[in-house]
């Protein structure tokens, strides 16, 4: 392949930050068709499509966006070259997340933590909701979705669901509220409980337990969010259902103290991602970090 003509990279990436030809031709001082062609011919070098249309607008198409994302690099670097020569213009790699954003902070930590603070990766981490979240995804916007809830089946969209990590659910309070290990049952029926919304799948396994237990429930409050349930079992509100990963620094500073495992009861942390030409390397790696 003969090199690559970077005029017609430097046209395809103002289109794809502009997501419209005739904005990113207004600001090049181009016309529609004179960019239009210029797009055509980098598309022809690279033997790729890099846009689809979208009503009025343009997507990037998979190969689009890594060119996008090289084109980043490029021109960063160039930038650099031309300001003071330091040597941040090396090769970066991008990683792009998308977190469900009720999901424990302290996992998407964990879960990353083996790239970050690399000079040469950029993570970019996107909180949601998980529908908007695996439209990214789908659209190429995203590498991955971290979420606590395997997507339902979608005939339009293949989406590759990994489990990543399994932990036991247990009710957690104050030091004073659990000083006495007494089992799931008697907590509950002494202490206030904050729990997940109704019809959530944590919920759903925790209600068949109480159900089965015969034990009446005081709830103090429904959460959906895990880092808000964390900060009213901190206040002393009521015990809160989660897993250790959440409350792991108030676990290791003596604030919050496991009362009682809540048997049969596991929370569950995915990676959802979509079969790709040209997968990410980083998140290759950091998915067979998972493997036992």
């Amino acid at each position: 392949m003969s090199g690559l003509n970077y005029n017609h990279l430097r046209y395809f990436w103002m289109v794809a930050r502009e997501g419209h030809l005739g904005r990113a031709a207004q600001r090049l001082n181009l016309t529609q068709s004179a960019l239009s062609v210029q797009i055509k011919r980098l598309e022809e070098q690279l033997g790729h499509k890099l846009f689809e249309r979208a009503g009025r607008g343009l997507l990037l198409t998979e190969a689009g966006r890594i060119a996008r994302d090289h084109a980043d690099i490029i021109f960063a670097a160039g930038d650099d070259l031309l300001g003071t020569l330091r040597e941040s213009g090396l090769s970066r790699h991008v990683l792009r997340v998308g977190a469900q954003a009720t999901l424990s902070r302290n996992f998407q930590l964990a879960f990353l933590r083996p790239i970050l603070g690399r000079p040469d990766v950029e993570v970019v981490l996107k909180s949601g909701a998980t529908p908007e979240l695996l439209r990214a995804l789908a659209a190429h916007q995203l590498d991955a979705v971290l979420t606590n809830q395997p997507p339902a089946a979608d005939p339009e969209r293949a989406f590759l669901t990994h489990k990543l990590a399994e932990q036991p659910v247990s009710l957690v309070g104050r030091q004073d509220l659990v000083a006495e290990a007494e089992g799931f049952e008697g907590l509950l029926a002494r202490h206030p409980v904050i729990l997940p919304p109704p019809h959530s799948g944590l919920r759903d396994d925790i209600d068949a337990l109480i159900d089965r237990a015969g034990v009446k429930l005081q709830i103090a409050a429904e959460v959906d969010d895990m880092a808000m349930m964390r900060l009213l079992v901190r206040e002393g509100v009521g015990l809160g259902v989660l897993p250790p990963i959440v409350i792991q620094d108030e676990l290791a500073q003596g604030l919050l103290a496991i009362g009682a495992a809540l048997p049969g009861i596991v929370e569950r942390f995915y990676a959802v991602t979509i079969a790709r030409r040209f997968p990410n390397n980083l998140l290759q790696d950091l998915l067979l970090r998972q493997m036992p």
